[in-house]
Parts: structure tokens; sequence; C-alpha cells
């Protein structure tokens, strides 16, 4: 298994710190979890069906007529590999590590490349896998660029596909409304938006041919009856959408600004975290850890990742977290 955000847990014991007395910032959530709806029992007695609303509601959501919910977008991750067969893979790097690991471990050639080397490779790729916006980055490729990249693969059978767990904040930049088209794959997550992680939801967006596929490989009830009215609640809230999406963007902008005013300028980001290079990174992680505070630690990168806080008390809590640090070095 690798390394991920969220382990909270794991980082009480190491360090003797009760998990209620920690502020975790690693996982790059919304702190503002969505009201939880009454959940009828019958969601709880019976099995799941997929007319129920859900697919008709993620599709108004994301802007597009075809979607595959899963149990969380990982579960797409995990399986999309068994759909081809064995090629060249390039995913833009560094990104979520699970997507470069799937594919090495179906025995497809992986190559990681950055940005600026995609044009180079890509004539050479079967797959092309892209987080947009990325983590832990932020880099945000235009959607043209995207398209473009795609139009080059599928002429031989390719795929493109956009990991967009980070792009509910800014929906315009979405290829939501492209993934009729073939060889165009994009996931979604429903958690990290909506602060609702521990549902496991997520959905992937394509042409019906290939859900289709995807769908047989996922198996049936997959995702359980009281997700998929949870989920249905959340994605309807429209006014909802609206306030979430404006608590991200002002308190992303205040932690880009506290951490500049600290002398931690962000080298990247986007309204859900920020993105600090910070070598060694391990000396402020474990600085943090021991006043419990969790960041995201990137040990390859030189970098930590920052999640936004919540309250008033969060918020100085981090800044004389990071002023005693300065002080400190």
């Amino acid at each position: 298994m690798l390394e991920h955000g969220g382990r909270l847990r794991k980082a009480a014991i190491e360090y003797g710190i009760a998990e209620a007395d920690w502020l975790d910032l690693s996982s790059g959530l919304a702190p503002w979890p969505w009201p939880i709806p009454e959940i009828p029992l019958r969601a709880w007695a019976r099995l799941p069906e997929s007319d129920d609303g859900l697919e008709q509601a993620a599709s108004d959501y994301y802007g597009t007529a075809q979607l595959l919910p899963v149990p969380g977008s990982q579960a797409a991750i995990q399986l999309l590999p068994r759909l081809r067969r064995s090629g060249k893979v390039g995913v833009l790097s560094p990104c979520y590590a699970e997507h470069a690991e799937a594919w090495r471990r179906a025995g497809y050639v992986v190559r990681e490349v950055q940005e600026q080397e995609v044009d180079f490779y890509l004539d050479g790729l079967d797959v092309l896998v892209v987080v947009n916006p990325n983590n832990p980055t932020g880099l945000s490729l235009p959607p043209q660029r995207l398209l473009d990249w795609h139009a080059r693969l599928a002429q031989r059978g390719g795929w493109l596909i956009v990991d967009e767990a980070f792009m509910d904040v800014t929906p315009e930049l979405s290829l939501a409304s492209h993934t009729h088209e073939v060889g165009l794959i994009v996931l979604r997550s429903f958690g990290k938006f909506f602060g609702l992680a521990g549902v496991r939801l997520g959905f992937v967006l394509a042409e019906r041919k290939l859900l289709k596929l995807l769908a047989e490989q996922v198996g049936p009830w997959a995702v359980s009856g009281p997700t998929r009215v949870l989920g249905q609640v959340c994605l309807r809230d429209t006014a909802g959408h609206t306030r979430q999406r404006k608590r991200c963007i002002d308190a992303g902008q205040r932690l880009f600004e506290l951490l500049e005013s600290r002398g931690f300028e962000p080298h990247g980001g986007c309204a859900l975290f920020p993105w600090v290079v910070t070598p060694p990174p391990e000396r402020l992680h474990e600085f943090m850890a021991q006043r419990g505070i969790l960041l995201r630690l990137f040990v390859h990168d030189s970098s930590v990742r920052f999640g936004l806080p919540d309250t008033d008390a969060d918020w100085l809590r981090l800044d004389q977290a990071l002023a005693a640090y300065k002080d400190a070095t």
C-alpha cells in the first residue's frame, strides 16, 4: 500500500497525541462536511438499485449524459488497466501515486513525464494519465490542450484519462461535457468537495461502451444504498454548491496569504490546498506533527501540502506553529 494523507490514527499512536487533539491538514478535503440527510430504512435493508436517481443527479451535476458510479475513484484507477492490453502508459508527474502504481502492477510500461515532455512522448504512448488540477502541485491545464492530446491519442485507439478529483471548485475547466468522445475518460471524486471522503463514492465519465466494460469489472451493488441516497441529496443541492465553492476559494486564498506571511511561499496548489517546496520537508512535517498538526509529506518532491483549516482556533494554531518553526530554524 502506498502512503496517503489522513492516517490520523497512526500519527496519534506515533506521537502520543489523542486523535481528538489533532489538526489534520493532510487530506486535501473541504473541512465543511455536507449535512447528512435522513437515510430511509429501505436503503439499509435492500440491495441498491441503479434506477434510483443517483446517475441522473450526477449527470446533471457534472454536465454529461453518461457516467458510472464507483466506490471511490480509487476503484476505477485500479480497474481501468484491465480494459486494455499491455502497452505504454504516460503519467504526468509528480501526481497522485496510485495512477502509475496501478498501471505498473497490471504489467504496462509506465513512463512518468513532466508537462513540457508530453508532446515529445505522446505519439509513442497508448494511454496518458493527467491529474487536473494536479495533486500535489496544483497545476491546472487548459481544456483545449488536454483535448488536443486526446485527439492525437484517439487517432491510434489510445486513451486520455483525466483525474478531476479537485475540479469541483472550477467546473468550467472540466472535460465532462466531452466524455461522449471515444478514448476520453474523466474521473470525479465525490468526497473531497463535499467533505465526505468516508462515504467512498466516485464517478467515471466516458463513452457508453467503455462504461459497460468497466461496470462488468466493478460488479453489482458496488455503491451502497445509503451512499446512493446521500449522494443524490448532495449532488442536487445547488445552493450548497455555491456556498461551498465560495468557502473553499476564500479559505484557499487566506491560507496562501498566511503561508506567504510566514515565509512559506506556495509553489502551487488549488482552492483546497497549497503546495510548498521546503527541503528538507521532513523537518517541517516532524515539527508540526509534534504539535498535533498533520501535513501531507512528499519526500521525493521535497515538499508538503497544507489542507484548509476550519475554525478560527485552527487558523490561529497553524499560524502560531509556523511562527514557532521559523523562530526555531
